[in-house]
């Protein structure tokens, strides 16, 4: 079942995925463009009723990975909508080569969804980059593992003794961080600082992100806090 979080913008809640042995909730975010094709961040399993609902809102024309973690679904949505293209940064596309995407997510939007949709390249990581996503006609920020926001409640359900670890990771509800390990990964931090003031300059007001709690209000803060590990 699709959330409507604005005229033009959807959220499906996806199952538990495990990593590294620890559940993690997944979350896709559908987007209607300015041309009535539909835009599809980090796709969760396609369901027969989320199929359903996403076809009543337009043809897929663009599946899209955020980084080399969220990929898990691209061949299932694009056997579905052949006629979709593949997105995502470099680190996607020879991860997963099996598959056929367009050219490299970067720094700067492609035509395809520029007047909709900007993004933002946190790269410097030796392990990991990310691309950071603005839909401009709602002033939602979509993130994949940036920012991580468990809840109490899913961690006592889902990870029971094991939730301490989130904590200590800073991945709990009112930390909003990164993986403590993925931060540390980040030895050149010049582009991802470049990164992060080209998102604050965004001043959003919602923030929706792969894993855990989003955030429907004063996203600008929320953003400037969990950014705050990568220094002046």
């Amino acid at each position: 079942m699709l959330e409507q979080v604005h005229d033009a913008l959807w959220i499906a809640e996806g199952e538990n995925v495990s990593f590294y042995g620890a559940p993690y909730p997944t979350r896709s975010v559908i987007a209607r463009l300015e041309n009535c094709d539909l835009w599809v961040w980090s796709p969760v399993r396609l369901t027969a009723d989320l199929r359903a609902d996403v076809d009543r809102l337009g043809p897929v024309r663009h599946l899209v990975s955020p980084n080399k973690l969220h990929h898990l679904y691209l061949k299932e949505w694009k056997t579905a909508y052949p006629e979709a293209a593949l997105w995502g940064p470099e680190s996607t596309i020879k991860k997963r080569s099996d598959l056929s995407f367009r050219e490299p997510l970067t720094e700067g939007p492609p035509q395809d969804w520029l007047p909709d949709i900007d993004q933002a390249w946190f790269r410097g990581s030796f392990a990991m980059d990310e691309i950071v996503f603005l839909h401009r006609p709602s002033g939602t920020a979509i993130i994949a593992d940036l920012i991580q926001t468990f809840s109490d409640r899913f961690l006592r359900t889902h990870w029971g003794w094991f939730r301490f670890l989130a904590r200590l990771d800073g991945l709990t509800q009112d930390q909003a961080g990164a993986p403590r390990e993925w931060r540390l990964s980040f030895i050149n931090r010049a582009p991802a600082r470049r990164a992060r003031a080209k998102v604050l300059s965004w001043n959003c007001q919602r923030v929706v992100m792969a894993h855990g709690e989003w955030v429907r209000s004063n996203g600008h803060a929320l953003l400037a806090k969990s950014f705050r590990w990568l220094g002046a």
